[in-house]
């Protein structure tokens, strides 16, 4: 999806905040950092300026999307927060953390924010940026990765070159580096829709109840997904991606972790959440990067590993790679 309009990578200093907060007041579209990706922002109260997102993105109808508030003051305009809510958010927000909650009939939202689901998906992102942001508009900002729908996801400026997006606001690279974990909260139950940077370990010891695992296959082929980023062909490299490859291969960029070196590594010191930052960058680096496949060394399955592994394998299953 090539780009019709000029696009301007802007450093993220008070005056090009105010110029994208008074493009997105007017119903435009902009991408801005967060601390786990970068997103592609839309008032999510303005039905044009979310259709324009969706387009722009090439992303289902059917897919929600994520909006993202200040704090939980404005979460509530958006959803009721029982109890268990209320816990994860005084132990975790800002965060990247997204919480599936009960959407409040007044919401102001546009009605294909939540793809015509009772549930609205809301988070309070940790970064600067993104919070200057959404204070100033002074309203929810839904905002999915700033890439087209199913390929990589952005974690620097420069890697939303090529979208149809106006405005990029450049803070470096993301912190996080991985989509926020989703939960479902149903009364005093915790479903993990998609594993992030904060695994069930740790929502469950903030929340002081389990985390269950959402349903074997959930999102994987229905064409109504209940939350962002359940499609399971997804977060796809333009090469095949093969995973756990331990050996380099003529014409293979192999992504090394720990010991196995490869042509780039994620971490020498095997800290899954040092790859976990720079996982999505090396994606974009060995696409760019003239051979004919993609391997990716094994990463083990603890803490942000297995979000680490969820991303991989729905990678390999949309691109053709092997599991």
């Amino acid at each position: 999806m090539g780009g019709t309009r000029p696009q301007r990578i802007l450093a993220a200093d008070d005056r090009a905040i105010a110029e994208v907060i008074r493009h997105l007041d007017a119903g435009g579209i902009a991408a801005v950092p967060t601390e786990t990706v970068y997103g592609l922002a839309a008032d999510a109260a303005n039905p044009a300026a979310v259709a324009r997102l969706f387009r722009t993105k090439g992303r289902p109808a059917a897919n929600p999307l994520i909006v993202h508030v200040t704090d939980r003051e404005m979460a509530a305009r958006h959803a009721a927060i029982p109890p268990l809510a209320e816990r994860l958010i005084a132990r975790v927000w800002p965060g990247p953390l997204t919480l599936v909650l009960p959407k409040r009939a007044d919401a102001p939202l546009a009605g294909a924010v939540t793809a015509g689901l009772p549930s609205v998906a809301l988070r309070a992102p940790d970064h600067p940026v993104m919070q200057a942001v959404i204070r100033r508009l002074g309203r929810g900002v839904a905002a999915p990765s700033a890439n087209v729908s199913g390929r990589l996801s952005p974690t620097r400026a420069e890697h939303v070159a090529g979208l149809d997006v106006p405005l990029v606001l450049d803070a470096g690279p993301c912190r996080v580096g991985l989509e926020s974990s989703v939960v479902r909260v149903e009364d005093d139950r915790l479903v993990l829709l998609r594993p992030g940077s904060l695994d069930a370990a740790t929502l469950a010891e903030a929340a002081g109840v389990p985390v269950e695992a959402a349903a074997a296959g959930a999102g994987a082929a229905s064409p109504a997904p209940e939350a962002p980023g359940m499609a399971f062909r997804h977060y796809a490299p333009r090469l095949p991606l093969d995973l756990d490859v331990t050996e380099a291969a003529p014409g293979r960029f192999l992504i090394g972790f720990g010991a196995v070196g490869g042509d780039l590594n994620l971490s020498p010191s095997a800290d899954v959440g040092e790859a976990a930052a720079r996982l999505f960058d090396a994606l974009h680096r060995a696409d760019a990067s003239g051979a004919e496949r993609i391997g990716v060394a094994p990463i083990p399955e603890a803490g942000a590993g297995a979000a680490i592994r969820d991303r991989l394998r729905r990678a390999a299953a949309a691109s053709g790679g092997l599991p």
